[in-house]
């Protein structure tokens, strides 16, 4: 059951008000809502709080570095341009490159051969794989070309022999 933070706290205030702890708030709120919706220290913590006559349920402002609400201006100036560089979206929109490598890496994306590709391939990708396996195949059932191929790392190499064929 998903249920609202705010939601919770007001019930606390509520069970505060009519003179209960924070452990037997604590039980009837986890008996109710399910025990991973509050923790005992989150409990003594609105306690306290409400203790020193603070009765705001709105969760105080957080140290820390913001989050940024880019992301979705990010993936599309990637989706867009495939090759674009990590520094370039920075000045475009005016944050540290270290963040946009981080949504990146969220949105479980990552650069090879200086294209940004998905970790995990689409339906279209894998079927565009296919097609091109299945078409390497067949020209090398008419002409022989692996065999003069070594791979390596993504990158590939011709062997001497096919130097020696061209010169």
């Amino acid at each position: 059951m998903e249920i609202n933070k705010e939601k919770i706290h007001y019930i606390l205030q509520y069970y505060y008000d009519i003179g209960k702890n924070a452990a037997q708030t604590y039980e009837k709120i986890c008996a109710i809502y399910g025990e991973d919706t509050l923790s005992k220290s989150a409990a003594w913590k609105w306690f306290t709080r409400f203790r020193t006559e603070n009765f705001d349920v709105k969760d105080e402002p957080r140290s820390g570095r913001p989050i940024t609400e880019k992301s979705d201006e990010i993936m599309e100036k990637v989706e867009r341009d495939k090759h674009v560089s990590t520094v370039e979206i920075a000045k475009e929109l005016g944050i540290d490159h270290k963040i946009i490598l981080n949504h990146l890496h969220k949105a479980r994306y990552k650069k090879k051969l200086d294209v940004w590709v998905p970790y995990e391939l689409s339906v279209k990708n894998m079927m565009d794989r296919i097609n091109i396996y299945d078409t390497l195949l067949k020209r090398n059932e008419i002409e022989p070309f692996l065999k003069r191929m070594i791979t390596s790392d993504e990158k590939w190499i011709t062997t001497i022999e096919f130097a020696k064929d061209r010169g």
